[in-house]
């Protein structure tokens, strides 16, 4: 081969060699991405940032678009950093159950400390957004939710159903949070967002600790309530949280932050709901308690939405 030719095979070779490298890092930066943002457990913490938007709507007198962009990319970044706090803690009892035995941390595709550090970023970034943009009883109430979502809910969870009670307190308070944002006070209206979101948490919970109790159990978590088993003493504990929804789901409207209309459908979802826990009751199966744990996933956003529409 002449020497000219074989100059060019080699620049072409070194050239499809640069292009696989830089294809290859590529795919290993994607690769990376994804799974920083699988640790944020995205879904759930758009579903709380949601919940958050609609307190800061609710209690906004006009909303500000940027404003209410920059609440929602906080709350995903300080929920998600919770989420990491509380897989890292758990890693080791996540590989013994088959939901979370794929995660990050328990299948070694992260390491401990680089999630440490994306947790860091995230709730920093967060908290500076808060007191930055909004105020700084924002930011408190937002710490005070990923202290005790990161550190004292998720040890509780090997200890007892008290970790539902715990964990029921930072789940609540996102709508309390965006209300205080808008507002920068405190007062009932904020309260009562907070009660509706607490109480729902129980039923909602407890029909997902029913559903995984035999994963649960492989990881040492004592969750539902009563004797922990599932039974007619859990059902009733559930049955009896669900009916606080009842009467609370009125008070938005006599406090006047929403309408008539919002009202009832808040009563009539909240029957509908009442009914799934007395089918438990009836039956206590996994199959209605699946049903109860849907339910519980519709309830909520639709009541939601029915406030921030009836204030429109």
């Amino acid at each position: 081969m002449p020497a000219c030719s074989r100059n060019q095979f080699s620049k072409i070779e070194l050239k499809m060699i640069s292009v696989e490298e830089r294809v290859s890092g590529f795919d290993r930066v994607r690769e990376r991405l994804g799974i920083l943002f699988e640790l944020l457990k995205f879904r759930l913490a758009s579903l709380i940032a949601f919940s958050g938007a609609m307190g800061y709507c609710l209690g906004a007198k006009n909303v500000n678009s940027g404003e209410l962009v920059l609440f929602i990319l906080a709350s995903i970044g300080i929920t998600g950093a919770a989420n990491i706090i509380n897989q890292i803690l758990e890693k080791d009892f996540d590989k013994l159950m088959k939901r979370t035995a794929g995660r990050p941390l328990p299948s070694g595709r992260i390491t401990v400390q680089q999630a440490a550090i994306w947790a860091v970023v995230l709730g920093v970034t967060s908290l500076a957004i808060f007191i930055s943009t909004f105020n700084l009883s924002t930011g408190l109430i937002s710490l005070l939710s990923l202290v005790l979502y990161g550190f004292v809910y998720t040890p509780l969870k090997r200890v007892g159903p008290i970790a539902v009670f715990v964990g029921a307190f930072p789940g609540a308070f996102p709508p309390m949070i965006g209300w205080v944002a808008a507002t920068n006070h405190f007062g009932l209206e904020p309260g009562i967002l907070f009660a509706i979101q607490f109480f729902w948490q129980f039923p909602h919970f407890w029909a997902i600790a029913w559903v995984l109790d035999e994963d649960y159990k492989r990881a040492g978590f004592k969750l539902l309530p009563a004797n922990g088993l599932k039974d007619s003493d859990t059902t009733l504990q559930i049955m009896i949280y669900t009916l606080f929804l009842l009467p609370i789901g009125w008070l938005p409207y006599e406090l006047g932050m929403t309408g008539i209309n919002s009202a009832f459908v808040a009563t009539v979802f909240g029957v509908l709901f009442l009914a799934q826990t007395f089918h438990l009751m009836r039956t206590c199966t996994d199959k209605t308690a699946k049903q109860l744990m849907f339910g519980s996933f519709i309830y909520l956003p639709i009541v939601q939405i029915a406030f921030l529409l009836d204030k429109l």
